[in-house]
């Protein structure tokens, strides 16, 4: 919900090329109760402006030397990704008012103001810029958690899926390799037991910060739930690369954790797959990493193991189910 104050606390810019007006309409606003108003009498220095501070409103006079207010809003266009632009435009020529909302522009005031009329006008613009910022703001608040894992904020499955899609074709495109990191820790259930649940979620979200430290910047690290981690390697030179980025990561989580004033030791095991020995689709290199990791927890836990080649791996329905 938009509240007067939001409104009042709006950022407002002022274009006009003649100091009398602008003044006019600046002190307008003050009287009004409005605290965060800007005048220029440069239009060329308004996009900058714009871009630099993201104004709620801008009062663009039309008629201007050197740089109408229609190259202004041609230039705010170039800016405004939203697809709304908070333009206001002043003009003493009724001609010009539907070319300068055809131009883009969401409303106009007239000269001579007529002080109710403009209070009234800036208000709406204002209300409505505001409730579609906070509607755009929101629309990535729900995209960001339906691609995020909401406890350690890494990607879930579904952007997981989209990440080694991506993976996979620049693999074949480029006849090169890329790997996937299965993994989990090592009796974290005993965590859980022993210490609860919240002491469980604290190391987790620190188990995620040490993976993302690192892997590269264009990897993926996904959380599939519980204590289950992948790791998308965007490109691998060969199978050693990979195993040394998966005994990186060992080693990282295998560091004392402080977690509620105690300190926590926990190992990790992994199993890694590549493209395409391992598998030609997302499916197959899944499932052979998931069993890489099973021979890595059973021959000891605390390391990883090398998928076998994709023809001599066992059936997914095969596959023993593994214990922490």
């Amino acid at each position: 919900m938009i509240s007067p104050s939001d409104i009042l606390h709006s950022k407002i810019l002022i274009v006009d090329d003649r100091q009398t007006d602008g003044h006019l309409l600046e002190q307008m606003l003050r009287n009004a109760n409005y605290v965060s108003i800007t005048f220029t009498t440069d239009p060329g220095a308004v996009c900058e402006l714009h871009r630099e501070h993201n104004y709620n409103l801008i009062l663009l006079d039309l008629m201007m030397p050197g740089m109408d207010g229609f190259q202004v809003i041609s230039c705010l266009k170039l800016i405004e990704q939203g697809g709304y632009l908070p333009v206001l435009v002043i003009t003493a020529q009724p001609d010009f008012k539907l070319r300068a909302l055809q131009a883009g522009a969401k409303d106009f005031i007239s000269k001579p103001f007529e002080m109710a009329e403009v209070l009234a006008r800036i208000h709406n613009m204002l209300e409505v810029r505001l409730l579609h910022e906070a509607t755009r703001s929101q629309g990535k608040t729900l995209e960001q958690l339906a691609l995020r894992d909401p406890l350690t904020e890494l990607a879930n499955r579904r952007l997981l899926t989209d990440r080694m899609s991506m993976s996979i074709a620049h693999a074949q495109r480029h006849k090169s390799s890329m790997a996937v990191i299965y993994l989990d820790l090592d009796g974290f259930k005993q965590i859980n037991d022993t210490l609860g649940h919240e002491a469980g979620d604290a190391l987790l979200k620190l188990a995620a910060q040490r993976m993302l430290a690192v892997v590269r910047e264009e990897d993926t690290v996904a959380r599939l739930g519980g204590d289950e981690f992948l790791i998308v390697l965007w490109h691998v030179s060969d199978t050693d690369d990979a195993a040394m980025v998966a005994l990186k990561v060992i080693d990282a989580l295998a560091q004392p954790y402080q977690v509620e004033g105690q300190n926590i030791n926990v190992s990790a095991s992994a199993g890694v797959a590549i493209y395409p020995a391992h598998g030609e689709d997302a499916d197959t290199l899944t499932k052979n990493a998931d069993m890489a990791l099973y021979e890595a927890k059973h021959s000891g836990k605390n390391t990883y193991r090398i998928a076998v080649h994709i023809n001599m791996a066992r059936k997914p329905d095969d596959r023993p189910i593994r214990r922490s």
